[in-house]
Protein backbone atom coordinates (compact mmCIF):
# COMPACT_ATOMS: atom_id res chain seq x y z
CA UNK A 1 0.00 0.00 0.00
CA UNK A 2 1.04 3.68 -0.50
CA UNK A 3 2.20 5.25 2.73
CA UNK A 4 0.49 8.05 1.97
CA UNK A 5 0.64 11.97 2.98
CA UNK A 6 1.39 12.98 6.32
CA UNK A 7 -0.97 14.47 8.82
CA UNK A 8 1.06 16.64 11.18
CA UNK A 9 -1.32 18.78 13.19
CA UNK A 10 -5.19 19.11 14.11
CA UNK A 11 -7.39 21.46 15.20
CA UNK A 12 -11.32 21.78 15.59
CA UNK A 13 -14.18 23.97 16.79
CA UNK A 14 -17.70 22.27 16.97
CA UNK A 15 -20.80 22.04 19.06
CA UNK A 16 -18.81 19.10 21.58
CA UNK A 17 -16.14 21.50 21.98
CA UNK A 18 -13.32 23.84 21.32
CA UNK A 19 -10.27 21.42 20.70
CA UNK A 20 -9.38 18.45 19.74
CA UNK A 21 -9.28 17.36 23.58
CA UNK A 22 -12.78 18.52 23.90
CA UNK A 23 -14.41 17.18 20.83
CA UNK A 24 -12.83 13.58 21.66
CA UNK A 25 -13.66 13.59 24.87
CA UNK A 26 -17.88 14.14 24.56
CA UNK A 27 -17.32 11.53 21.59
CA UNK A 28 -15.90 8.75 24.27
CA UNK A 29 -18.22 9.80 26.94
CA UNK A 30 -21.46 10.74 24.29
CA UNK A 31 -22.19 13.79 24.95
CA UNK A 32 -24.00 15.58 21.71
CA UNK A 33 -24.09 19.05 21.27
CA UNK A 34 -27.46 19.18 20.06
CA UNK A 35 -29.80 22.35 20.83
CA UNK A 36 -31.62 24.77 20.35
CA UNK A 37 -31.26 27.49 18.74
CA UNK A 38 -28.92 30.57 20.38
CA UNK A 39 -27.38 32.84 18.81
CA UNK A 40 -29.54 33.14 15.53
CA UNK A 41 -33.05 35.22 15.44
CA UNK A 42 -35.43 33.31 13.24
CA UNK A 43 -38.92 31.78 13.32
CA UNK A 44 -37.18 28.29 13.49
CA UNK A 45 -35.69 28.84 16.80
CA UNK A 46 -37.87 26.80 18.84
CA UNK A 47 -38.54 23.87 16.12
CA UNK A 48 -36.30 22.72 14.93
CA UNK A 49 -32.44 21.21 16.69
CA UNK A 50 -28.88 22.23 15.44
CA UNK A 51 -25.30 21.86 16.96
CA UNK A 52 -24.48 25.35 17.57
CA UNK A 53 -21.04 26.79 18.96
CA UNK A 54 -22.56 28.66 22.08
CA UNK A 55 -19.90 31.45 21.43
CA UNK A 56 -21.33 34.45 20.31
CA UNK A 57 -19.48 36.68 17.43
CA UNK A 58 -18.39 38.93 19.97
CA UNK A 59 -16.65 36.34 21.83
CA UNK A 60 -14.59 34.84 18.58
CA UNK A 61 -13.70 38.10 17.70
CA UNK A 62 -12.20 38.79 21.22
CA UNK A 63 -10.26 35.52 20.96
CA UNK A 64 -8.81 36.63 17.45
CA UNK A 65 -7.69 39.68 19.14
CA UNK A 66 -9.98 41.39 16.26
CA UNK A 67 -10.95 45.46 16.11
CA UNK A 68 -14.68 46.14 16.66
CA UNK A 69 -14.93 47.50 13.29
CA UNK A 70 -13.88 44.23 11.32
CA UNK A 71 -15.60 42.75 8.80
CA UNK A 72 -14.82 39.09 9.56
CA UNK A 73 -17.92 36.70 9.14
CA UNK A 74 -18.62 33.71 11.74
CA UNK A 75 -17.76 31.56 8.99
CA UNK A 76 -13.98 32.99 9.14
CA UNK A 77 -13.54 33.62 12.50
CA UNK A 78 -14.08 29.52 13.45
CA UNK A 79 -12.24 28.53 10.69
CA UNK A 80 -9.42 30.94 11.89
CA UNK A 81 -9.49 29.25 15.58
CA UNK A 82 -9.59 25.90 14.08
CA UNK A 83 -6.54 26.82 11.63
CA UNK A 84 -4.48 28.21 14.31
CA UNK A 85 -4.60 25.29 16.58
CA UNK A 86 -3.71 22.99 13.55
CA UNK A 87 -0.76 24.91 12.98
CA UNK A 88 0.19 24.61 16.88
CA UNK A 89 -0.45 21.13 16.98
CA UNK A 90 2.08 20.59 14.24
CA UNK A 91 4.75 22.80 15.95
CA UNK A 92 5.16 25.22 13.48
CA UNK A 93 6.90 28.41 14.32
CA UNK A 94 7.39 29.71 10.46
CA UNK A 95 4.25 29.17 8.82
CA UNK A 96 6.54 30.53 5.73
CA UNK A 97 9.82 28.34 5.96
CA UNK A 98 8.47 25.64 3.63
CA UNK A 99 6.29 26.28 -0.17
CA UNK A 100 3.22 26.15 1.94
CA UNK A 101 -0.61 26.32 0.92
CA UNK A 102 -4.13 26.80 2.44
CA UNK A 103 -6.87 25.22 1.12
CA UNK A 104 -10.15 26.10 2.76
CA UNK A 105 -13.74 24.89 2.19
CA UNK A 106 -17.13 26.23 2.68
CA UNK A 107 -20.81 27.12 1.81
CA UNK A 108 -21.77 29.75 3.60
CA UNK A 109 -18.77 31.89 3.11
CA UNK A 110 -19.76 35.49 4.94
CA UNK A 111 -23.66 35.11 4.59
CA UNK A 112 -24.25 34.50 8.34
CA UNK A 113 -23.14 38.01 8.31
CA UNK A 114 -24.43 39.54 4.77
CA UNK A 115 -28.08 38.25 5.08
CA UNK A 116 -28.49 40.16 8.21
CA UNK A 117 -28.50 43.31 6.27
CA UNK A 118 -30.22 42.17 3.06
CA UNK A 119 -33.17 45.25 2.95
CA UNK A 120 -30.46 48.14 4.23
CA UNK A 121 -26.73 47.80 2.97
CA UNK A 122 -27.42 51.16 0.98
CA UNK A 123 -28.53 52.70 4.53
CA UNK A 124 -25.11 52.35 6.31
CA UNK A 125 -21.79 51.88 5.88
CA UNK A 126 -21.59 49.68 9.31
CA UNK A 127 -23.56 46.63 6.57
CA UNK A 128 -21.53 47.60 3.74
CA UNK A 129 -18.61 47.09 5.20
CA UNK A 130 -19.70 42.98 5.14
CA UNK A 131 -20.17 43.09 1.61
CA UNK A 132 -16.48 42.30 1.03
CA UNK A 133 -16.65 39.67 2.91
CA UNK A 134 -19.77 37.45 1.12
CA UNK A 135 -17.85 35.71 -1.15
CA UNK A 136 -16.76 32.31 -0.11
CA UNK A 137 -12.48 33.30 -1.06
CA UNK A 138 -12.98 35.96 1.77
CA UNK A 139 -12.73 33.09 4.22
CA UNK A 140 -9.69 31.76 2.87
CA UNK A 141 -7.80 34.66 3.15
CA UNK A 142 -9.16 35.90 6.20
CA UNK A 143 -7.50 32.75 8.02
CA UNK A 144 -4.78 32.65 5.84
CA UNK A 145 -4.05 36.08 7.12
CA UNK A 146 -4.20 35.52 10.33
CA UNK A 147 -1.56 32.51 9.91
CA UNK A 148 0.31 34.99 8.08
CA UNK A 149 0.82 32.19 5.21
CA UNK A 150 2.17 34.05 2.14
CA UNK A 151 1.57 31.10 -0.20
CA UNK A 152 -1.07 29.63 -2.33
CA UNK A 153 -4.53 30.27 -0.90
CA UNK A 154 -7.58 28.94 -2.66
CA UNK A 155 -10.90 28.12 -1.80
CA UNK A 156 -13.59 25.15 -2.59
CA UNK A 157 -16.98 24.75 -2.89
CA UNK A 158 -18.89 21.67 -3.50
CA UNK A 159 -21.11 21.42 -0.88
CA UNK A 160 -20.73 18.82 1.77
CA UNK A 161 -18.05 17.17 0.32
CA UNK A 162 -15.45 20.12 0.21
CA UNK A 163 -13.42 19.79 2.85
CA UNK A 164 -12.99 16.12 2.00
CA UNK A 165 -12.04 17.81 -1.91
CA UNK A 166 -9.67 20.32 0.55
CA UNK A 167 -7.63 17.81 2.15
CA UNK A 168 -7.36 15.57 -1.36
CA UNK A 169 -6.39 18.50 -3.06
CA UNK A 170 -3.73 19.00 -0.75
CA UNK A 171 -2.55 15.83 -0.77
CA UNK A 172 -2.31 15.63 -4.87
CA UNK A 173 -0.25 19.17 -4.52
CA UNK A 174 2.04 17.85 -2.16
CA UNK A 175 2.01 14.30 -3.84
CA UNK A 176 3.20 16.08 -7.15
CA UNK A 177 5.77 18.59 -5.78
CA UNK A 178 3.83 21.42 -6.09
CA UNK A 179 3.41 22.23 -2.05
CA UNK A 180 6.09 20.98 0.71
CA UNK A 181 3.15 22.04 3.03
CA UNK A 182 -0.82 22.26 2.96
CA UNK A 183 -3.57 23.49 6.15
CA UNK A 184 -6.63 21.44 4.32
CA UNK A 185 -10.09 21.78 5.56
CA UNK A 186 -13.02 23.26 6.24
CA UNK A 187 -15.40 25.77 7.90
CA UNK A 188 -19.40 26.86 7.98
CA UNK A 189 -21.23 29.15 10.36
CA UNK A 190 -25.26 28.37 10.72
CA UNK A 191 -27.25 30.59 8.88
CA UNK A 192 -30.58 31.85 8.19
CA UNK A 193 -30.01 30.81 4.75
CA UNK A 194 -29.18 27.36 4.91
CA UNK A 195 -31.70 27.15 7.96
CA UNK A 196 -34.54 28.17 5.50
CA UNK A 197 -33.17 26.45 2.50
CA UNK A 198 -32.75 22.99 3.91
CA UNK A 199 -36.51 23.53 5.84
CA UNK A 200 -37.33 24.06 2.39
CA UNK A 201 -36.22 20.73 1.15
CA UNK A 202 -38.31 18.60 4.24
CA UNK A 203 -35.43 17.19 5.49
CA UNK A 204 -34.93 18.96 8.90
CA UNK A 205 -35.53 17.16 11.73
CA UNK A 206 -37.77 18.58 14.51
CA UNK A 207 -35.53 16.45 17.10
CA UNK A 208 -32.14 14.65 17.55
CA UNK A 209 -31.39 13.12 13.93
CA UNK A 210 -30.99 9.18 13.71
CA UNK A 211 -28.43 8.29 10.96
CA UNK A 212 -29.36 4.43 9.48
CA UNK A 213 -32.61 4.19 11.98
CA UNK A 214 -35.83 3.16 9.94
CA UNK A 215 -37.36 5.46 11.01
CA UNK A 216 -35.16 8.48 10.55
CA UNK A 217 -37.03 12.04 10.08
CA UNK A 218 -34.06 13.92 8.89
CA UNK A 219 -30.90 16.05 9.74
CA UNK A 220 -29.91 18.61 12.55
CA UNK A 221 -27.48 21.36 11.03
CA UNK A 222 -24.41 22.12 12.57
CA UNK A 223 -21.99 25.14 12.42
CA UNK A 224 -17.83 24.08 12.75
CA UNK A 225 -14.67 23.95 11.12
CA UNK A 226 -11.57 21.75 11.37
CA UNK A 227 -8.03 21.77 10.13
CA UNK A 228 -5.50 19.55 9.62
CA UNK A 229 -1.53 20.07 8.28
CA UNK A 230 -0.24 18.26 5.67
CA UNK A 231 3.96 17.73 5.00
CA UNK A 232 5.62 15.61 2.39
CA UNK A 233 8.07 12.91 3.90
CA UNK A 234 10.77 15.39 3.51
CA UNK A 235 9.63 18.02 5.35
CA UNK A 236 8.82 15.60 8.38
CA UNK A 237 12.20 13.79 7.90
CA UNK A 238 13.97 17.35 7.77
CA UNK A 239 12.47 18.36 10.82
CA UNK A 240 11.95 15.29 12.94
CA UNK A 241 8.26 15.69 12.64
CA UNK A 242 5.84 13.63 15.08
CA UNK A 243 3.09 11.86 12.31
CA UNK A 244 -0.19 11.45 13.79
CA UNK A 245 -1.35 9.54 10.94
CA UNK A 246 -1.47 9.02 6.93
CA UNK A 247 -3.87 10.44 4.37
CA UNK A 248 -3.34 7.19 2.43
CA UNK A 249 -6.31 7.23 -0.26
CA UNK A 250 -8.97 9.69 -1.52
CA UNK A 251 -11.48 9.17 -4.29
CA UNK A 252 -14.14 11.68 -6.10
CA UNK A 253 -17.28 10.61 -7.93
CA UNK A 254 -20.28 11.97 -8.89
CA UNK A 255 -23.41 10.42 -9.70
CA UNK A 256 -25.14 12.79 -11.59
CA UNK A 257 -28.21 11.87 -10.61
CA UNK A 258 -30.55 14.72 -9.14
CA UNK A 259 -29.08 18.17 -7.21
CA UNK A 260 -30.76 17.44 -3.80
CA UNK A 261 -30.31 13.46 -3.76
CA UNK A 262 -28.19 10.95 -4.04
CA UNK A 263 -28.86 7.78 -6.83
CA UNK A 264 -30.69 5.24 -4.68
CA UNK A 265 -28.07 2.59 -5.81
CA UNK A 266 -25.22 4.80 -4.52
CA UNK A 267 -23.24 4.78 -7.77
CA UNK A 268 -20.90 7.88 -6.75
CA UNK A 269 -20.40 6.90 -2.89
CA UNK A 270 -20.12 3.68 -4.40
CA UNK A 271 -17.08 4.67 -6.96
CA UNK A 272 -15.66 7.22 -4.71
CA UNK A 273 -14.76 4.30 -2.05
CA UNK A 274 -13.43 2.37 -5.24
CA UNK A 275 -10.82 5.21 -6.57
CA UNK A 276 -9.61 5.62 -2.52
CA UNK A 277 -8.58 1.93 -2.55
CA UNK A 278 -7.28 1.83 -5.69
CA UNK A 279 -4.89 5.48 -4.57
CA UNK A 280 -4.07 3.78 -1.13
CA UNK A 281 -3.14 -0.01 -2.32
CA UNK A 282 -6.02 -1.41 0.03
CA UNK A 283 -8.62 -3.60 -0.08
CA UNK A 284 -12.22 -3.16 1.82
CA UNK A 285 -10.92 -5.82 3.86
CA UNK A 286 -8.21 -3.60 5.49
CA UNK A 287 -10.70 -1.17 6.62
CA UNK A 288 -11.38 -1.53 10.21
CA UNK A 289 -13.84 1.09 10.85
CA UNK A 290 -16.22 3.79 8.58
CA UNK A 291 -16.70 6.87 9.50
CA UNK A 292 -20.46 7.14 7.48
CA UNK A 293 -21.32 10.14 6.27
CA UNK A 294 -25.00 9.21 7.80
CA UNK A 295 -27.09 12.64 7.51
CA UNK A 296 -29.93 11.00 9.31
CA UNK A 297 -32.43 11.69 5.56
CA UNK A 298 -34.14 9.01 4.43
CA UNK A 299 -32.66 9.03 0.81
CA UNK A 300 -28.95 9.63 2.32
CA UNK A 301 -28.50 6.70 4.20
CA UNK A 302 -30.00 4.03 1.90
CA UNK A 303 -27.84 5.28 -0.60
CA UNK A 304 -25.08 5.30 1.59
CA UNK A 305 -26.12 2.12 3.05
CA UNK A 306 -26.35 0.00 -0.47
CA UNK A 307 -22.55 1.89 -1.79
CA UNK A 308 -21.24 0.06 1.44
CA UNK A 309 -22.82 -3.03 0.72
CA UNK A 310 -21.45 -2.97 -2.63
CA UNK A 311 -18.04 -1.70 -1.57
CA UNK A 312 -18.05 -4.30 1.62
CA UNK A 313 -19.69 -7.27 -0.18
CA UNK A 314 -21.03 -9.13 3.25
CA UNK A 315 -18.01 -8.20 5.59
CA UNK A 316 -19.41 -4.41 5.90
CA UNK A 317 -16.84 -3.02 8.81
CA UNK A 318 -18.23 -1.55 11.96
CA UNK A 319 -19.23 1.75 10.91
CA UNK A 320 -21.27 4.91 12.63
CA UNK A 321 -22.31 8.40 11.98
CA UNK A 322 -20.81 11.21 14.26
CA UNK A 323 -23.78 13.53 13.31
CA UNK A 324 -26.16 12.75 16.11
CA UNK A 325 -23.34 14.99 18.18
CA UNK A 326 -22.36 17.74 16.04
CA UNK A 327 -25.32 17.72 13.42
CA UNK A 328 -24.59 17.93 9.41
CA UNK A 329 -21.75 21.10 9.60
CA UNK A 330 -22.04 21.11 5.62
CA UNK A 331 -18.40 22.06 4.29
CA UNK A 332 -16.69 21.45 7.53
CA UNK A 333 -18.29 17.77 7.72
CA UNK A 334 -15.66 16.06 6.37
CA UNK A 335 -12.83 18.05 7.78
CA UNK A 336 -14.27 17.40 11.72
CA UNK A 337 -15.17 13.94 10.50
CA UNK A 338 -11.06 13.37 9.39
CA UNK A 339 -9.60 14.61 12.53
CA UNK A 340 -12.63 12.38 14.45
CA UNK A 341 -11.40 9.40 12.19
CA UNK A 342 -7.62 10.05 13.01
CA UNK A 343 -8.50 10.13 16.79
CA UNK A 344 -10.19 6.98 16.25
CA UNK A 345 -6.80 5.55 15.07
CA UNK A 346 -4.45 6.70 17.48
CA UNK A 347 -7.19 5.75 20.63
CA UNK A 348 -7.97 2.33 18.81
CA UNK A 349 -12.20 3.61 19.28
CA UNK A 350 -15.05 3.32 17.49
CA UNK A 351 -17.60 6.06 18.18
CA UNK A 352 -21.64 5.49 18.57
CA UNK A 353 -23.79 5.68 16.74
CA UNK A 354 -26.45 7.53 18.70
CA UNK A 355 -30.17 7.55 19.18
CA UNK A 356 -30.34 5.10 16.67
CA UNK A 357 -33.27 1.92 17.26
CA UNK A 358 -35.02 0.26 14.55
CA UNK A 359 -33.03 -1.20 11.54
CA UNK A 360 -33.48 -0.15 7.91
CA UNK A 361 -35.95 -2.14 6.56
CA UNK A 362 -33.70 -2.17 2.88
CA UNK A 363 -30.48 -4.03 4.33
CA UNK A 364 -29.32 -6.29 7.69
CA UNK A 365 -26.63 -3.56 8.00
CA UNK A 366 -26.63 -1.89 11.44
CA UNK A 367 -24.34 0.95 12.68
CA UNK A 368 -22.17 0.60 16.19
CA UNK A 369 -24.23 2.00 18.61
CA UNK A 370 -22.13 1.53 21.64
CA UNK A 371 -18.46 2.92 22.18
CA UNK A 372 -16.36 0.08 21.02
CA UNK A 373 -12.45 -0.18 21.86
CA UNK A 374 -10.58 -2.36 18.88
CA UNK A 375 -7.01 -2.13 17.04
CA UNK A 376 -7.82 -0.30 14.24
CA UNK A 377 -5.14 0.34 11.37
CA UNK A 378 -7.26 2.24 8.65
CA UNK A 379 -10.38 4.28 8.59
CA UNK A 380 -12.65 5.35 5.97
CA UNK A 381 -14.60 8.38 5.83
CA UNK A 382 -17.48 9.46 3.34
CA UNK A 383 -18.94 12.43 2.83
CA UNK A 384 -21.50 13.47 -0.03
CA UNK A 385 -22.63 16.42 -1.71
CA UNK A 386 -25.88 17.92 -3.51
CA UNK A 387 -25.63 17.68 -7.10
CA UNK A 388 -23.99 14.13 -6.22
CA UNK A 389 -20.20 14.85 -5.58
CA UNK A 390 -19.17 12.07 -3.45
CA UNK A 391 -15.71 11.76 -1.69
CA UNK A 392 -13.60 9.19 0.26
CA UNK A 393 -10.80 9.60 2.33
CA UNK A 394 -8.82 6.96 3.67
CA UNK A 395 -6.56 7.19 6.82
CA UNK A 396 -4.06 5.25 7.99
CA UNK A 397 -1.84 4.46 11.71
CA UNK A 398 1.67 6.16 11.60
Amino acid sequence: MSRGVAITGMGIISSIGNSVEENFNALIQSKPGITVIENIATVHKNVIKVGEIKKTNAQLAAELGLAADNNYSRTAMLGAIAAKQAVNNAGITDINEFNTGLISATSVGGMDMTERFFYDYAESDEHRRYIMSHDAGDVAHKIADQLGLKGLVTTISTACSSAANAIMLGARLIKNGKLDRVIVGGTDALSKFTINGFKTLMILSDTYNTPFDNDRKGLNLGEAAAFLVLESDAVVKQQNKKVLAYLSGYGNANDAYHQTASSENGDGAFLSMEKAFKVSGLTPSDIDYINAHGTATPNNDLSEGRAIIRAFGSNVPEFSSTKPFTGHTLAAAAAIEAVYSVLALQNGVVYPNLNFKTPMEEFDIVPQTELKEKEINHVLSNSFGFGGNCSTLLFSKS
